[in-house]
């Protein structure tokens, strides 16, 4: 039986991903129920190293995957992808680094470096990507906002399933389109979670949501296909509260509950840490951070080995390299 472009993608990906698959898998379409994936880290923080140390750090701190950034001012650049994205992938690969997944700008279907980009990623065996961010309008209502913005997530749909690769938007606290996850849904009913998909980030939610997150990822969960981990606790400084993002463990997130839930919802896909706590500049992505390579090595290995301890006491740790 002949495959067909997806199929062969989310091959690719699982592999690339260093999933191990069974010989007699590859006779056919079944190839895509592999389920093993790497632990990833958003790149953002290790935007001052070039390919071949930031691959040589992810091995270091004990990484088989990274969510690279192919945005402006990332480890790729847009306009650069058809050389840079290749090169990337090919060094990080040296060091035992694989690429399922990346972060992008993309939200214009119209943008002709959109399909230059998912073209690009697809061929490479990049099997998600997330997306940039939709604003709300304040001249037009909420729901004529996600009127609109449904067109866009129609549009995108088509293009993911051009080039077999899944776009995933990512829930994220504040006024934007994925504050709430409510609005999230009301532009992923109706969308295939094959092409159109969330990018579930556990901090966010329970920042948004309190003690009712669990019903959003319950009313998200067919769309739920990569997940983002972090932690944060409210501070009150000089009067007000605010939101302090914090090492693994050490906040408001009940990893215990989020796992649970996370099983019983039957959820899989890539887990990516972003580190957004204070990391001397790399949290933002600075070229020039004041905290040592080593020092920022310590958090990032730190949160890791506490994030495969919980995995593993929850019973799932096998399904990741």
């Amino acid at each position: 039986m002949k495959q067909s472009r997806r199929e062969f993608i989310k091959t690719a990906s699982a592999v690339s991903a260093g999933a191990i698959i069974s010989p007699k898998l590859f006779s056919g379409p079944q190839i895509s129920k592999a389920k093993t994936y790497p632990f990833c880290v958003f790149t953002k923080c290790l935007q001052f190293l070039d390919y071949t140390q930031l691959g040589e750090t992810l091995a270091n701190i004990g990484f088989k995957g990274a969510e690279l950034s192919v945005r402006d001012e990332g480890h790729v650049l847009p306009e650069n992808v058809k050389t840079d994205l290749p090169r990337a992938i090919k060094t990080l690969q040296q060091s035992g680094i694989s690429v399922p997944m990346m972060v992008t700008g993309i939200i214009n279907p119209e943008d002709p470096l959109t399909e230059t980009i998912l073209g690009t990623a697809s061929e490479l065996g990049v099997g998600y990507y997330r997306m940039g961010y939709l604003s709300y309008d304040p001249a037009k209502s909420i729901t004529d906002n996600l009127t609109a913005h449904k067109k866009t997530f129609d549009k995108l749909e088509k293009i993911n399933r051009k080039f077999g690769i899944q776009g995933c938007y990512q829930n994220h606290s504040g006024t934007k389109v994925g504050g709430p996850v409510w609005d999230i849904y009301w532009l992923m009913n109706g969308c295939d979670p094959d092409y159109i998909s969330v990018q579930y980030d556990i901090r966010h939610a329970v920042c948004e949501g309190g003690a009712s997150w669990p019903l959003g990822m319950k009313l998200l969960s067919p769309w739920i296909k990569t997940t983002a981990i972090k932690d944060f606790y409210w501070k009150k400084e000089n009067g007000k509260w605010k939101i302090t993002n914090i090492p693994l463990s050490e906040g408001m997130v009940d990893f215990d509950v989020y796992l649970q839930e996370y099983i019983s919802l039957g959820i899989s896909g890539p887990v990516t840490i972003h580190y957004e706590y204070d990391l001397g500049g790399a949290q933002s992505g600075s070229k020039n951070p004041t905290m040592s390579l080593k020092e920022i090595s310590d958090f990032m290995k730190n949160d890791l080995n506490w994030l495969k301890k919980k995995f593993n006491e929850h019973g799932i740790l096998s399904s990741f390299g």
